[in-house]
Parts: structure tokens; sequence; C-alpha cells
């Protein structure tokens, strides 16, 4: 039985998306071996809003079934994602007296103890704290501060919190499910885990993932998560531009966006025309492509606007020597990147999951696995950092069974 099965879970607003792996290779450098991929349209979820847990509860169960079938393995527990626009972040500082004469783990504990006691209202959860530097004395700019010498330890932790209710529902549709979550991961976070290199950390890079229903910002610079936040709008907001534009059912603009979509009307030839649905039963009109195209430029303009000016004001564009990068399924339409460069004035480049991958990577080397992947590759660092959070054949059989028995007792 293999012990180090890692699952990442994805419940999109459109889409759910579940990923299996093995662990592998250096503890440093751990590689995630893809065994399986499932995915399924996302049920009981209007936004970011649950609608209908049962809905929701199904959608995991055949995303994570699927996925299990095609690696011919079982897992008992997932890594899952959180997002929407109740999360907040937030940098908080630690400072402790060295108890001897270098920093030992004790210390390092203990400052980071101190830095994560901030007051949190009964409705809201800590998801993560993330060490992003120390300070020894007067030396800052420590990643690692272990053995070296000083008499006052600081440590700046940066605080992600979510709203319970949100937690609670992403478990019990899961434990429902007959699995268990492992972590919660923000959605940002993951996806930055799996298309941005350390290099680009280190110069400054920004991902924006464009989802359904909301666009995950997450800047890095110097190695440090400068910012991360969650904006409104994403990949529906493109749909119901269409809807209204161009008169179509819901259905129908966004098989218009999908295959006939273009984000920079530049692209398009002026001469080219798609035949969509007429006002009655049977009849079909002909549209300009380009009608399409000028529409979805229109609101990714505005969109990306939004996201510049987010950067602007937490002072990170100048900051970008790596520049932005697009990932998420909305970012999949043809001639996105040529928008943003025109928007944002810097390098910009399609973000897929490739780096510490193995397997069936091709499988998920897509735009749209970004968070799913992201959420495996983030269990495989915790597996090797702890030791924790892997299925196991047998375990996963006791724990199911133990959430059945759970929901019905």
């Amino acid at each position: 039985m293999r012990a180090n099965l890692i699952a990442g879970l994805d419940i999109g607003t459109a889409d759910t998306c579940a990923v299996i792996g093995e662990v592998s290779g250096d503890p440093r450098r751990p590689v995630l071996t893809i065994l399986g991929v499932g995915q399924a349209r996302t049920g009981g979820l209007r936004g970011d809003m649950i609608t209908n847990i049962e809905a929701m509860t199904e959608s995991v169960r055949s995303t994570v079934k699927e996925a299990e079938l095609m690696a011919g393995v079982s897992v008992d527990r997932v890594f899952a994602g959180i997002g929407g626009d109740h999360v907040r972040a937030s940098t908080s500082m630690g400072v402790v007296a060295v108890s001897a004469d270098e920093v030992t783990p004790d210390d390092v504990e203990r400052v980071h103890i101190v830095a994560r006691a901030v007051a949190l209202p009964p409705d809201r959860e800590m998801v993560h704290a993330i060490p992003q530097e120390y300070r020894v004395d007067n030396q800052a700019g420590i990643k690692d501060p272990l053995g070296m010498s000083g008499v006052r330890l600081e440590s700046e932790i940066f605080l992600v919190t979510a709203a319970v209710t949100a937690g609670a529902n992403i478990r019990k549709a899961v434990n429902r499910a007959g699995y268990r979550v492992q972590e919660l991961v923000l959605e940002p976070l993951a996806g930055a885990r799996a298309v941005l290199t350390e290099d680009e950390k280190e110069v400054g890079v920004c991902m924006v993932e464009i989802g359904a229903s909301t666009t995950d910002v997450a800047c890095y610079y110097e190695g440090k998560l400068r910012h991360v936040s969650i904006l409104p709008f994403g990949g529906a907001t493109l749909t119901t531009d269409l809807v209204r534009g161009l008169s179509l059912p819901y259905a129908e603009a966004r098989k218009a966006k999908e295959h006939h979509g273009t984000a920079f009307a530049q692209l398009v030839d002026p001469r080219e025309t798609v035949e969509m649905p007429g006002a009655s039963p049977g009849q079909t009109r002909v549209i300009a492509r380009e009608l399409i195209a000028h529409i979805l430029e229109q609101r990714l303009d505005e969109m990306f606007g939004m996201v510049q000016q987010e950067l602007n004001d937490q002072e990170l564009l100048d900051n970008l020597g790596a520049g932005i990068v697009l990932t998420g399924g909305t970012a999949a339409l043809p001639g996105i990147v040529e928008l943003a460069q025109q928007i944002f004035a810097a390098p910009v480049r399609m973000g897929v999951p490739a780096e510490g991958l193995a397997g069936l990577a091709d499988a998920v080397a897509r735009p749209r696995f970004a968070i799913g992947a992201g959420l495996a590759l983030w269990g495989a660092d915790r597996f090797q950092e702890t030791g924790e959070g892997a299925s196991t054949l047998t375990s996963g059989v006791l724990t199911k069974l133990g959430t059945w028995l759970k929901e019905f007792f």
C-alpha cells in the first residue's frame, strides 16, 4: 500500500477538480507524480454562497471518485481550497527574548505563538499563519534564525482568516462525500504554488487567477508574500455581459465565450461571423465575431484595471520585475495575454502547473487546474515537512466508514 498519496480538491464555482499524486524525491524539493485527475460541474453553489449542500457533496464525491479511478488508488483525505470575499489577510509581528546564547527551535516556536496571538471574532477562524522573515537583534531579512547568536528574536507572520461557516460547509460536504479535509488552503496561495517559480518570487511577481466568479491575486517580492486579495468578478461576469449584449440565454452565451470568444478584438477578422440562436425556437442569426470580442475586451479591460489599482494601492506595481502571471479557467481565452500586456505595461505570461510535477503532468498542464494542482503540491510540501497529510488505503476505508457513521448518528 502507498503511504504517500496526496489529494488536492478545488471546489470552484463552475467546476470541481481533484488531483491525486504520489510524493517522492528529495525532501527539500519534493516531486509530485500525478496519478489521477477528476473534474465535474459544481452543484449547489451560486457565486460563493452554498445553496444546496447535497448537490455540492455529490460534486465532490463524483470528482474524487473519477480521480481515484484514473489513479487506481483510494484516498481518505484531501487538501481543500477556500476562497471568497470573506477572506482577510494581515501581517502580525512577534517578539521574544532568546533563551540561551543562540536561537533554538523552542525560541522560534514561542515567537510564532506570540505573533499568532491575535483576537478573532467568534465568526472567524485562522486559516494560515505563514512566517515571512525573522529579525535577530538588528539584523533583518533572515529566513532561518536557528543557531544565530542574539538576545532578541522577532518574527513577521502573514495571517489569513476566513468565515467559520465557509470552512464548516466545505468540511461538511467533503465529510458527507466520504472523505476528510486534512487542511484548508487559501486558493490564491495554492495557485501561486503551482505556477510561480522561486526566482520570480524573488524579483517580484503577481499571480492573477481568473476563476468563474472571483479573481485571486497573490503578489511576491524578495521571496515574501506581500499581498493577497480575492476580487468579486471572473468568467461569469463576461458571460453575463454576453447575455445582455447579445440577448442570448446564459448557456448559449457561455458557449459563445468558450468557442468564439477572444479577449483582444484586434486579433479578430472583422469579416468573420458565427451563427447564434434566434429569438424563436429553431431560428438562427448571424453575429460578427468581432462584436463578441469587443464585449469581452471591454469587461476584461475594466477587470484588469481594478487589479492594477489594487497593486497601485499596495505600492507593488513598480516592484514586479517578473511581471504578471495569468492563470485560471478564464485565462484560456485567446488574446488575453496581449490585452494584459497592453494594460499593465509589464511582462505577462500564461501560468500552467509544471514545476515539481511528474507522471501524468500533462493532464494538469492547463490554467484551469492551477489551484487543484497547487493544493496537491501544498499537501506534498506539508507531507515532506511533517510526515502528515498523506492517505493510505487502510486508513481511507476506516475514515470513510467513520464519516458515514457520523452522518447517520
